[in-house]
């Protein structure tokens, strides 16, 4: 048996679009409830800093706390990102695999 490779090709980008639409959707759902929180954040703060209700050193540990804030929401994006090529490789490495197996009837186990 002959691997249909146009087939093939067409599995491979099924596997890896179903990933990416379930994990972006996620992904979606978490930086917009983080970016509007910073946004609410940056509001919040130049209200209060225009009113006078803070300055100086407490101006300064508020603007730390939202560069803080921003700084995690990168990294945690970056990290949820991460997991996705992951888990792309994976679908990716399976869909290649289990064709192989189909084909040649020796069975493959795929390490992660």
């Amino acid at each position: 048996m002959s691997i249909d490779t146009d087939q093939l090709i067409a599995n491979i980008k099924d596997a890896a679009s179903s990933v990416i639409s379930h994990d972006i959707a996620g992904i979606r759902g978490f930086s917009d409830r983080q970016l509007s929180a910073l946004a609410l954040q940056a509001k919040l703060i130049s209200q209060a800093i225009l009113s006078g209700e803070i300055s100086g050193e407490l101006r300064d540990y508020f603007l730390d706390s939202l560069e803080d804030m921003a700084r995690n929401f990168a990294n945690t994006l970056r990290g949820l990102m991460t997991v996705t090529i992951e888990k792309i490789w994976n679908a990716v490495v399976g869909v290649i695999w289990g064709t192989i197996e189909t084909c040649t009837g020796i069975s493959l186990k795929l390490e992660t």
